[in-house]
């Protein structure tokens, strides 16, 4: 027990050195994150808190390869996307291209590690569905979803980070409880290794030392989450949770890309235009600070999660669940689209610059 807490502790501040090392270098190259229209935050901020995640992960991985299957195909995955990732964070690369890299990633963790999302399970109360062939084309999707559900949440500062450990930490527990605890363990030095980041991009270390996570971080991330999502619930003999428990576990950033995509294809949009109608943004909208946004947020995931955690231990039956999911998935796009009409009612009758004196500003991007 204490070499695994000393392990930690060593891995976190592994993290936060290489945090403090790689934000010098972002400045001289120009990987930096500039105010724009759409993003608030004061001065320019380096983009390197995806880096420094892979960074240590990959350090890890090095000193512990057998920890999960297939730990090359992985750890040469995250290099390709963080890679991507911080060239899209400087140069702005083309969405197709970015598709593209992860659909072929799907591709190789399908055919190279024969990780595939092959079963539903009894979703529908019918019996066991199995996907056979299907299940490539819907494993492709599932790998570019998860990786732009957490690179749409990526709005203010904290959120990310503090999404993405509510993910880890809630399948850490799971696969801990269901006797896992190789990959239990990785979920929770995840957690530690992110925790560095969170504390310089909240600003707890003082402003100037500020980071973002950047387009490398969540597509990091992503990656990351649906990876182990398939690792723990896709094998027919060893499943350490059920499919269905794998939506609770990123119950709101599926819900609000879901839910953001549908509006924006209703209107005529491009579904991948950025806009300002995230559900932080609409939050902030009615008056909540970036740290209240935040903090209600990733209550509101955590509590998600906990029904999901609480569904896998006591057995409840998944076609319950998954109806239980989309009864919460449903009352979120009544929610977001009653407090935005709401808002824009209040918009237009108090007029633009009265709401928004009313209202607190608009948080950072994160």
């Amino acid at each position: 027990m204490l070499v695994t807490v000393l392990d930690l502790a060593f891995l976190f501040f592994f993290s936060l050195a290489s945090l403090f090392i790689l934000r010098k270098g972002a400045r001289r190259v120009g990987l930096i994150d500039k105010p724009d229209f759409r993003k608030h935050h004061e001065g320019a901020v380096p983009l390197v808190g995806g880096i420094a995640i892979c960074i240590s992960l990959l350090y890890f991985l090095l000193n512990n390869p057998d920890i999960i299957p297939h730990t090359t195909l992985y750890a040469s995955s995250i290099v390709v996307l963080v890679t991507l990732g911080a060239l899209d964070d400087k140069y702005d690369v083309d969405f197709k291209i970015r598709f593209g890299v992860q659909g072929l990633l799907a591709v190789a963790m399908i055919m190279l590690g024969n990780i595939e999302l092959s079963r539903l399970g009894d979703i529908f109360g019918i019996g066991y569905i199995k996907l056979d062939l299907m299940g490539y084309v819907l494993t492709i999707l599932a790998v570019i979803g998860a990786i732009n559900a957490f690179n749409m949440v990526d709005g203010i500062d904290g959120l990310l980070g503090g999404l993405s450990t509510v993910t880890f930490a809630s399948l850490g527990a799971l696969l801990f409880l269901n006797g896992h605890s190789a990959m239990g363990y990785l979920c929770i030095v995840l957690t530690v290794i992110i925790m560095p980041y969170l504390v310089l991009n909240l600003g707890l270390l003082g402003r100037k030392r500020k980071v973002f996570m950047g387009d490398a971080g969540s597509m990091l991330i992503g990656f990351t989450v649906v990876w182990f999502l398939l690792l723990a619930s896709q094998s027919e003999t060893h499943a350490a949770i059920r499919p269905v428990t794998a939506l609770w576990l990123i119950a709101l950033p599926l819900m609000d890309m879901a839910t953001i995509m549908f509006r924006r294809l209703k209107r005529g949009d491009s579904p991948f235009k950025p806009d300002r109608e995230h559900l932080h943004h609409i939050f902030q909208r009615i008056g909540l600070s970036s740290r209240q946004t935040l903090a209600l947020i990733c209550l509101l995931a955590g509590v998600l999660a906990v029904i999901g955690i609480i569904g896998e231990l006591f057995h409840v039956p998944e076609h319950i669940m998954f109806v239980g999911f989309l009864v919460c998935f449903f009352a979120y796009c009544m929610m977001l689209r009653y407090i935005w009409r709401i808002t824009t009612f209040l918009h237009a009758k108090m007029g633009k610059n009265e709401f928004n004196d009313g209202a607190r500003a608009l948080g950072p991007r994160s």
